[in-house]
Order: C-alpha cells, then structure tokens, then sequence
C-alpha cells in the first residue's frame, strides 16, 4: 500500500503510546483517522489535539475485549466515513508473572485485551475491507517477545505468540482469498510508552485483591530496570516510520529493534535442530 492521503484509518489503544504515533503518522499522511480507546479522557485529549492540528478524527470509547464495543466502532466508522483503508489492531496490556503465579484475572484481562482484540478486529473489519474491494492494509500489535523464548508477565508472552501466528495465519487467508489487502505484524522491542501502568485500565470485574507484602530487593530492581527500559526505548513517533515504511514495501514482519535478531535466530534453530530453547541471556 503506498497511497495513504484521503483514506481512513481505525487504530485501537489510540489514545497513548504506539498508538498516538501511528494516529500521528497517519494524519501527516492526510488519512482520516478514528480512534478507539478504553480511557476516556485521554481519548478526548488526543481528539482535541489532533483536531487542533487539524486532523479529521473520530474518537471511539471502546473496550477491545468486547465483540459488541468493536462492532459498535464499525458502525460508527463507517457512519462518519463510508469505509475503512487501515486497521491498527494495537491496543494492548500487561499483567502477571509466572505461568503459575498469575491470577485467573491476571490471565482474562491480559488474553482479553491483547489476543481478543485483535480477534476481533479482524473478525469484525475484514468483512468490511473485503467488501469494499480497494487497496487496505492491516497492522497487528505483537511484539518482540512473540517471537523470543521469554517474557516475564506469561500470558503477555503467550498472546503475543498467538498474535504472530495470526497475523501469519492472516496473510495466507489473503493470499488464498485474492483479497487487496496487506498485512504486516509489528514486533517491536523497548518503546517508550506507559505500558507499565496499564493497570490504571484494568475493569474493575478483574481487578486482583492486593496482599501487603514487601518485595524483595532483587523484585523491585528488576521492575525498576525494566521501566527503566522502556524510558530509554524508541520513540513511538519512530516507531510510526518503521510501520508506514512496512506498509509502503508490503514488509510483513516489523522487527525495528534489530538489537533481539539473534535471540530469534537463536530460537529459530533450536527449533529446527531438535534443541531445548536457548537461555535468555
């Protein structure tokens, strides 16, 4: 896809983050652009400011986690504009730590949000997008860690993975179904963004019942490290290239942190060589 100017995009978690970015990027492209978000203000302050800017936008509250919330961001879309070029399956959380460790709730919110979303987002925008039979492109959210051995939070790991395998899944339904849509899956690695405090979406119906306990000095340097790394990670805003320089090449696979290839090569013959995965480090 190399048109962008005059199009419409839709982009969950739009109100922060990767997500801001690409509506950005999107609006220095000409599109119209709809942004759908659990957080209410921040939503609202995203709108004003892109409409400041003078950016044609949409705000949708929406809860990705529910078919009928996304469904509900079709109808509006397609109400205001008529179609959709893009879609940005992008919203995403982070929850839990060991398989064993992390709650019932840890594990629902996380698979809710991150896999479901994108579920239903294809389910609900591909139809539409097949339909209108012009050039599209869809982007799914997944990340380095989708293609990597570990992650401490295990279901963001998992649904990661599970986003990879389909978007991957995605591109051949497209290749069978001759459809004139492009997809690419982004798998990036540090990012500055606030995805350390994404519990302040967490609903209330999944919220963990809180033990007063002091974490040990090795827990509390590990969260300062890595919140230290997403501070010191890419800017969203560069990110939003490497995504519309994919889409312009038809480059399925974003891999902007160049830093992690070997971790994925690492993994990659492990599998072919019948070895146990590869330690982290």
């Amino acid at each position: 896809m190399e048109l962008f100017e005059g199009k419409v995009a839709v982009i969950t978690g739009a109100a922060s983050g990767i997500g801001r970015a690409l509506a950005e990027r999107c609006a220095q492209e000409g599109m119209r652009v709809v942004l759908a978000d659990i957080e209410e203000p921040a939503l609202a302050q995203t709108a004003v400011e892109m409409r400041i800017a003078g950016t044609d936008v949409l705000p949708v509250v929406t809860d990705v986690s529910k078919a009928e919330d996304v469904e509900a961001l079709a109808r509006q879309t397609l109400d205001a504009y008529g179609a959709v070029h893009l879609l940005c399956n992008n919203a995403g959380v982070g929850a839990g730590s060991t398989v064993w460790e992390s709650t019932l709730n840890d594990w629902e919110w996380t698979m809710g949000v991150n896999l479901w979303g994108v579920i239903h987002g294809l389910r609900t925008f591909v139809p539409l997008m097949l339909d209108q039979d012009s050039e599209g492109y869809i982007v799914n959210t997944a990340s380095i860690v989708g293609l990597i051995p570990n992650h401490y939070g295990a279901a963001y790991h998992a649904t990661k993975h599970a986003i990879v395998a389909l978007s991957e899944k995605l591109y051949y339904d497209m290749a069978q179904w001759g459809g004139r849509i492009g997809v690419s899956v982004l798998c990036p690695g540090w990012v500055r963004t606030g995805i350390m405090d994404s519990e302040r979406n967490r609903p209330a119906e999944l919220a963990d019942e809180l033990v007063e306990t002091e974490m040990t000095p090795e827990v509390e340097a590990f969260v300062a490290a890595i919140r230290q790394e997403c501070e010191d990670g890419m800017p969203p805003a560069e990110l939003a290239d490497h995504v519309f320089q994919a889409m312009r090449a038809g480059k399925f696979y974003i891999l902007p942190h160049e830093e992690f290839l070997p971790l994925v090569q690492a993994r990659a013959d492990a599998i072919v060589q019948g070895q146990n995965p590869p330690p982290l480090s």
